[in-house]
């Protein structure tokens, strides 16, 4: 069986909407524009869909020097860093505090009024080190404003068999990919342990444990009723750690990856 890259999805903004580019170029902390970007509140705390579900409704699109965003009800805006030095702020992301830039206030006017809440933006720019956990990666490991790595696969043979248990099937955006791969067995990235992509090698090094993050509707910013598809993973992919799909992977090299790439399995899991 020919395993190929699928869709890639670059999420500008954490926690919302996603772009699915013709490319993306991997760099040290993921696929290019993934995750730079994110939301805080007023304590510089990251929000997150898992609270604010509307947040999946705002559409970014990497421009010269920020993100233009847009949003049901709202005008467009374009959101840039500050680039006074004193801009600089500390924020937060589950374990991590990482010295991030913030933007500009009618940005935050913006995001805010959206969310009807308190809300800013912040960038991560060079200056803004956040390293990987050193239990999974290695010293000098970066990753973005992501969960915890650079970047996340999942098969679409998991999502399929998971569809075939439900009542309702669900899109592969429930689970926030930022690499599809078809032509596998499902959850066969489970047992690999290094991959090459479009030339690109990559350590798979941890399962991805699933939230309640999963039960968002995306097409609608709204959490699904009926608690799936968490509800139903729980019945056959829960472990220790929690519910797992998919796998998180940390690159070793740099490249441009295209859908129709192939993907090679250099190591499995012994």
């Amino acid at each position: 069986m020919s395993a190929i890259l699928s869709p890639l999805h670059v999420y500008p903004v954490k926690s919302c909407a996603p772009l699915a580019p013709a490319d993306a170029v991997v760099e040290a902390l993921g696929l290019a524009h993934d995750r730079r970007w994110m939301v805080v509140d007023a304590a510089g705390r990251f929000m997150s869909a898992r609270k604010w579900p509307r947040m999946l409704l705002v559409h970014a699109q990497p421009v010269d020097g920020g993100v233009a965003v847009d949003a049901p009800g709202t005008a467009p805006h374009v959101v840039r860093a500050l680039a006074d030095p004193a801009a600089r702020c500390d924020v937060t992301v589950w374990g991590s505090t990482v010295s991030a830039r913030r933007a500009n206030p009618e940005a935050d006017a913006w995001i805010s009024g959206f969310l009807g809440t308190d809300a800013h933006f912040v960038h991560m720019d060079e200056a803004a080190l956040r390293p990987v956990d050193l239990a999974y990666g290695r010293a000098g490991d970066r990753v973005s404003f992501a969960d915890g790595f650079p970047l996340l696969l999942v098969s679409q043979a998991a999502l399929d068999a998971l569809n075939e248990k439900l009542a309702a099937p669900v899109p592969m955006l429930r689970f926030r990919p930022n690499l599809v791969v078809t032509g596998t067995d499902a959850h066969a990235e489970d047992t690999w342990r290094r991959v090459a992509i479009g030339g690109v090698a990559f350590d798979v090094v941890k399962p991805c444990t699933r939230c309640v993050l999963t039960t968002v509707d995306p097409a609608r910013g709204e959490f699904d009723a009926s608690g799936e598809p968490l509800r139903t993973l729980l019945t056959y992919r829960r472990g220790e750690s929690g519910v797992t799909f998919g796998q998180n992977l940390i690159a070793r090299g740099r490249g441009t990856l295209r859908p129709g790439d192939a993907v090679d399995v250099l190591e499995h899991v012994l």
